[in-house]
């Protein structure tokens, strides 16, 4: 949503800083540098925007960095805002949107998981991202989905809750493998009565909510009642529920006396590189950490990493009343932003003691131990990459990129393009093509137009050069590539084919260069081949993961695209009602004929066609 302000542009044929400073107010805001191209070089907010813009102009002491993005402005543009709370959500806003290449930017990853309890009659247990709704309970967020994945297998272990799809359990007529293994009750063949199900339900939800001792008192005043009334195999199976509950109470390494939504946020730096951690606590447990690397962080100190960590991370997202910090950063204006934003008051704190303390340690020891861990890794890449610059006379060798086909006998063609840089792969810049208008089967034409369309731009000076491309096939392939390239005007990129070998087997790899008659062949331990096979491995899974998504979407639509009657609006309320192509399969006629739209003889038609 745009914010209310004015925005105040300077442009001339060169630059006076003098004279657009004296026209600024001293009123909050927002202002964007920009090179001479209209690039943005930086975002940047200010309690007073007159002060601000001109310190980055009078001050002598500053940074390196920072007098290198100075020597390159060309322009500034000033929005003005009503307050400083709302230039800190602008400027967070644009920097998200616009990556400039001079502020410290955070991956934006996706949402975080939580646990729900569905609405349903028998609530289902299950992993949940994106928007949260009034008709379930959440719980969490978890920082990572192993977390949130783990925390439910816990809980079907302890309290049996079903995890099925509702259009798998309305369709059921006998139990499933869960039952048998003791992870479910069977609920949708009545093997266990409402009150029973919502009690174990009720115990999840304490459970999830870090109320072990609530838990623990109810488990036990129901098997003793149990047991009372000579019941004994209830009895036992509460008294198997509390000894799985201890179980889940060990492994929780990290427990607090009180039920306490927080998160704590530790930056720690090794070697001239910044990690900031994040831990999560809910319900007075700990739910897991996460570890991000901030980009153009080079020189900042860490306090303003952090800083920017806490804007860019928690605007648009869920906000615990706690957060607290390994250290003192102004946090007056982000606070009063973060509680207007959450409806609820957010404190941010960096003195601590006890147990606090303890967490922020904890957090800080993570993050350490990230760095040493990307370090590593780091160096392994580096290794890999010298020696395939070696290999190939390409000592300025740094971005990769690799293209593959995935189709089966033509159906659904997807070309993949991966992308390695900086030592890692760069999920961020993966892209695939949906190939049409070719010959179905034909890879060669596939190659030439996913090579085409991600290059075009590239020709028009749009994107960014890589120092090599691979191609995942065989001299054919390799051949489509450089005719491209030639037309494209882009000769000079280097090219390699990475054909399987005679058996086909990891390490038996041909690599195919241009103009050179025999295929080079590495050794199986090569560095310089394991990097070739991690990028094209990469380029593979994610060719053939769209590709079935690709077709599995096709052989959906077009089954039910081929009944008279069923149109657009009616195939969707289908696949809503029944959760996709296999539940409406399983549905009766009675089932088909309550989803609206359809009639009791259409729905006769379509079980008729699906049978």
């Amino acid at each position: 949503m745009p914010l209310p302000g004015i925005c105040l542009l300077l442009k001339t044929s060169e630059f006076d800083p003098k004279q657009f400073i004296a026209s600024l107010p001293l009123t909050p805001g927002v202002y964007r540098m920009l090179d001479a191209q209209g690039q943005v070089l930086y975002v940047g907010k200010a309690g007073q925007l007159k002060k601000r813009v001109a310190s980055y102009f009078q001050k002598t002491d500053i940074s390196p960095r920072i007098r290198l993005m100075v020597s390159h402005i060309a322009r500034i543009e000033v929005t003005v805002t009503r307050s400083e709370a709302e230039a800190l959500l602008l400027e967070n806003n644009l920097i998200k949107t616009l990556k400039p290449r001079y502020n410290i930017l955070f991956r934006d990853d996706k949402s975080y998981p939580y646990i729900v309890l569905t609405g349903h009659k028998f609530p289902r247990l299950a992993y949940y991202r994106g928007a949260t709704g009034k008709q379930h309970q959440y719980f969490g967020p978890y920082p990572n989905s192993h977390a949130a994945k783990e925390s439910i297998n816990l809980l079907q272990k302890i309290f049996r809750i079903r995890t099925c799809e509702d259009s798998v359990f309305n369709n059921r007529t006998r139990p499933c493998l869960l039952y048998q293994i003791h992870r479910c009750t069977a609920p949708c063949v009545g093997l266990i009565s409402w009150e029973d199900y919502a009690a174990g339900i009720l115990n999840a939800a304490l459970l999830l909510q870090g109320k072990h001792g609530e838990v623990e008192g109810l488990l036990r005043e129901a098997m003793e009642q149990a047991a009372d009334k000579q019941h004994y195999e209830q009895a036992a199976a509460l008294r198997d529920q509390l000894q799985a509950l201890h179980t889940v109470q060990q492994k929780q390494f990290m427990e607090s006396g009180r039920a306490t939504d927080a998160d704590i946020v530790a930056v720690a730096e090794l070697d001239g590189v910044l990690c900031v951690n994040l831990a999560m606590v809910r319900g007075g447990r700990h739910l897991g950490d996460k570890s991000f690397f901030p980009q153009n962080a080079e020189g900042q100190l860490p306090a303003e990493v952090l800083e920017a960590f806490l804007a860019q991370h928690y605007l648009n997202r869920s906000v615990p009343s706690l957060i607290f910090t390994g250290m003192e950063i102004a946090a007056e204006t982000l606070e009063e932003l973060l509680g207007e934003q959450a409806g609820h008051k957010v404190q941010i704190r960096h003195s601590v003691s006890g147990e606090r303390k303890q967490w922020l340690d904890m957090a800080l020891n993570n993050a350490l131990l990230a760095l040493r861990q990307q370090a590593g890794q780091q160096a392994g890449q580096l290794a890999r990459l010298e020696a395939l610059r070696a290999v190939l006379s390409l000592p300025q060798l740094a971005r990769i990129e690799c293209f593959d086909i995935s189709h089966t006998m033509g159906e659904a063609t997807i070309a993949s393009c991966v992308v390695y840089d900086n030592l890692s792969m760069r999920n961020a810049e993966y892209r695939r093509y949906n190939i049409s208008g070719i010959t179905a089967g034909d890879d060669y034409a596939a190659m030439r137009q996913a090579i085409t369309r991600r290059y075009q731009k590239l020709q028009a000076g749009v994107g960014k050069r890589p120092d090599l491309v691979l191609i995942d096939g065989g001299a054919g392939q390799l051949t489509v590539a450089c005719e491209v390239m030639e037309e494209l005007a882009l000769p000079d990129i280097a090219l390699m084919g990475v054909a399987k070998g005679a058996e086909r087997k990891p390490g038996m790899e041909q690599l195919l260069v241009p103009q050179q008659e025999k295929p080079l062949q590495l050794p199986p331990d090569s560095p310089a081949l394991h990097l070739i096979q991690q990028v094209r491995d990469e380029a593979h899974r994610f060719a053939i993961s769209g590709h079935r998504a690709k077709r599995g979407k096709t052989r959906t639509a077009s089954l039910l695209e081929e009944i008279s009657g069923v149109g657009e609006r009616r195939r969707r309320n289908l696949l809503a009602r029944f959760g996709g192509l296999p539940g409406v399969r399983q549905a009766s006629v009675d089932e088909l004929a309550q989803v609206e739209g359809i009639s009791r003889a259409l729905a006769e038609t379509i079980y008729q066609q699906l049978h």
